[in-house]
């Protein structure tokens, strides 16, 4: 018989076999509950996820919506300051223009005083007298040119306020305008979702710009700017009430000014010699006052050089401070002891320059008035001189105030003016 031909190779007992079966089976149980592990825990990693996601997007929307409403109030509380600040600079303008065609009116007036004193100049040999009219249109001259100073300093605070409500303007629009900016960009943001096809991956998008500003900081300059504005209009107001009452007060002083001019009821100019003694003794204190001044002046250039040589020590403080190395270069309290005593020093200098100035103001003033007195006491002393010789002739000249009448070609124009209702305001 033939023989099988079986290739020779390892054999297994049964005991292998069967242990080998049950070592596949438990190593897939064990698969099989790691698997099941790993699914539970994807899940609950899933659900977290996906929670802690929808969570932190409705606390940014949340967030984002409170943004917006607290900026749209600023941008409401800006417009109206902004409407406010545009009625108030309008009405400041009309009062302003008031202000101007008064003081316009009042140039008028002063041409027909002047007229009439010029023409009063006419007069021959013993009618040229300091009378009583002359007195009344001298007065006249003087009380327009104060109401017109007056009207002028108006004018220019007006021009000035105006300034000031424009600037405040400015910086309330540049305010409103970012705001709205700033809305429009958060409400972009609030537009935004999973499904928008403008979204993207950016570089570093946690980096803080520069520039950026604090919370605090933000509303304190929204909050300052709203103030000022207000303060402003305010103050604009205020002034529009002072120039309307400037413009009655002048008008009634001018009217009442006229009237007397009209019926030329003062009496003649005092006595020459008691005049003569007021001015002296005003020379002399006006000398004094001057000298005292001057002293004055020297020692505030003095207190402005030592206090400038003072700025120069803490300015060169501030500058050798600026070369400490590295992390020594901090803000440490020296270095805002050095900052605040840079401020209050030019803060002092100012003032001090500011009083030298007004003190040069009022040291010219008194050179002026000193002036002034001088010439005005040669004039009163040629006046005593001429009084004297023309005392016995002046008693020929009996022409009674209240019946005084310039002549027709004299006042001429004066007959043509407007009415006095038709100059007011």
């Amino acid at each position: 018989m033939a023989s099988l031909s079986v290739k020779p190779g390892q054999r297994f007992t049964l005991p292998d076999w069967q242990n080998n079966s049950l070592l596949i089976s438990a190593d897939a149980e064990q698969q099989r509950y790691n698997s099941h592990q790993v699914r539970q825990e994807g899940r609950a990693l899933r659900n977290e996820t996906g929670n802690q996601a929808k969570w932190d997007e409705h606390n940014s929307r949340t967030q984002l919506k409170d943004r917006i409403t607290t900026v749209d109030r600023w941008r409401e509380a800006l417009a109206r300051c902004l409407t406010d600040i545009d009625s108030e600079i309008d009405a400041l303008t009309k009062v302003k223009e008031a202000a101007e065609n008064a003081l316009q009116a009042k140039n008028l007036c002063l041409d027909v005083a002047i007229e009439c004193l010029t023409f009063r100049e006419s007069r021959r040999d013993i009618d040229v007298v300091r009378d009583p009219v002359e007195e009344e249109l001298l007065k006249e001259v003087k009380v327009i040119e104060k109401t017109k100073k007056e009207l002028q300093q108006r004018v220019d605070d007006a021009f000035r306020q105006l300034c000031l409500l424009k600037e405040a303007r400015q910086l309330l629009e540049s305010d409103h305008r970012h705001k709205v900016e700033a809305l429009e960009l958060d409400q972009l943001c609030m537009s935004f979702n999973p499904t928008s096809g403008n979204i993207s991956f950016k570089v570093n998008p946690t980096r803080i710009p520069d520039g950026t500003t604090a919370l605090s900081e933000w509303e304190q300059n929204s909050r300052c700017n709203k103030e000022r504005a207000e303060a402003e209009i305010k103050a604009s107001v205020d002034l529009r009430g002072a120039i309307t009452l400037s413009i009655a007060q002048t008008n009634n002083e001018l009217d009442a000014q006229r009237i007397a001019t009209e019926f030329a009821l003062r009496k003649r100019m005092r006595d020459m010699e008691a005049a003569l003694s007021e001015l002296r003794w005003q020379e002399q204190n006006t000398l004094e006052e001057i000298a005292e001044m001057e002293e004055e002046i020297r020692q505030l250039e003095e207190e402005i050089r030592k206090r400038t040589l003072d700025l120069k020590v803490a300015h060169t403080r501030l500058e050798t401070r600026t070369y400490r190395p590295h992390i020594e270069l901090c803000q440490d309290k020296a270095q805002y002891g050095l900052a605040d005593e840079v401020q209050q020093l030019e803060g002092i200098i100012r003032a001090l320059q500011q009083k030298r100035t007004e003190s040069q103001n009022a040291l010219d003033a008194l050179y002026r008035q000193l002036h002034r007195i001088r010439t005005d006491i040669g004039y009163k002393t040629n006046s005593l001189q001429l009084d004297n010789k023309c005392m016995d002739t002046r008693k020929k000249l009996v022409v009674p105030v209240e019946k005084f009448q310039p002549e027709v070609d004299a006042v001429s124009r004066t007959r043509n003016l407007p009415r006095e209702s038709q100059q007011e305001l």
